[in-house]
């Protein structure tokens, strides 16, 4: 029996996170080179893209066999990890509100740049009571059943919270579908004024979340398929549905201020 003389994990030395590192400078300077249009950039961004995919993988995998297989996650570490995620969440909701500030500012003041006019002349507005109004409802739904698979994991109902959580991930799917064919059907592209810029940039990024979000709620579902988690052993669970929570908020948002108020100016 090992006795610590601290409740905190010292981890082990890990390869993981300088590689994750070197493929986010690989994802930058390919995506650069990409819309730059050099030919090597769609390689190397998409060389960034595998590296930091993988080297997640393996990073994931050593923390889950940590935290699970070897029992190193004591109260204190679970603690430091709910602040971290919180703190995550936080520094994301500052990176939209970004984008948000953007709008208002360019929406309540419109410069001569774009005619004193907003929306920007020319700049045909996308319905709000069609495909965004269903990704709204598409959304809700899908905070719903998260809610229902955490509590009934919590009541030790393993089988009802698969299927909650399926059912998430599903929606999460539909979702991006129906924005992908927004984006194909849509009369304005991310270069049409300053209203295309902030439209794509503050949609298109709340889609990569969405991504990520199904991505991290994909590898609980694997994960409960092999009984990682139990009533008091949850926090994978719950911090992916905290970040799904969040990206449920910010598509609201935009809904309310984009979508419906942006076309009532």
């Amino acid at each position: 029996m090992v006795v610590r003389a601290f409740n905190f994990h010292l981890v082990d030395r890990s390869p993981w996170p300088l590689i994750v590192g070197l493929g986010s400078l690989n994802l930058t300077i390919g995506g650069a080179l990409y819309m730059h249009r050099f030919i090597l950039g769609g390689w190397v961004l998409g060389l960034g893209f595998v590296i930091v995919v993988l080297a997640a993988i393996n990073w994931f995998r050593d923390i889950i066999r940590e935290g699970t297989y070897q029992g190193f996650h004591s109260r204190s570490v679970k603690l430091s990890l709910k602040i971290g995620m919180i703190l995550f969440i936080v520094s994301e909701v500052m990176f939209f509100w970004a984008f948000f500030w953007a709008y208002f500012h360019s929406s309540l003041a419109p410069a001569i740049d774009v005619g004193l006019n907003w929306p920007p002349m020319g700049i045909n507005l996308l319905d709000c009571w069609s495909i965004p109004l269903l990704n709204t409802a598409l959304l809700l739904a899908s905070g719903i059943s998260v809610t229902y698979a955490h509590h009934s994991y919590l009541s030790g109902n393993l089988n009802r919270a698969l299927s909650a959580l399926g059912i998430t991930i599903v929606l999460a799917v539909v979702f991006t579908g129906l924005q992908a064919v927004e984006y194909i059907n849509s009369g304005f592209t991310i270069s049409d004024s300053v209203y295309g810029s902030i439209f794509y940039m503050s949609t298109g990024f709340h889609g990569l979340h969405v991504t990520v979000g199904a991505v991290m709620l994909s590898i609980q579902l694997l994960r409960s398929y092999n009984y990682n988690f139990s009533a008091t052993r949850l926090y994978g669970f719950e911090a992916s549905s905290w970040y799904w929570h969040f990206v449920d908020v910010v598509w609201l948002f935009l809904f309310i201020v984009v979508y419906w108020w942006g076309s009532v100016l």
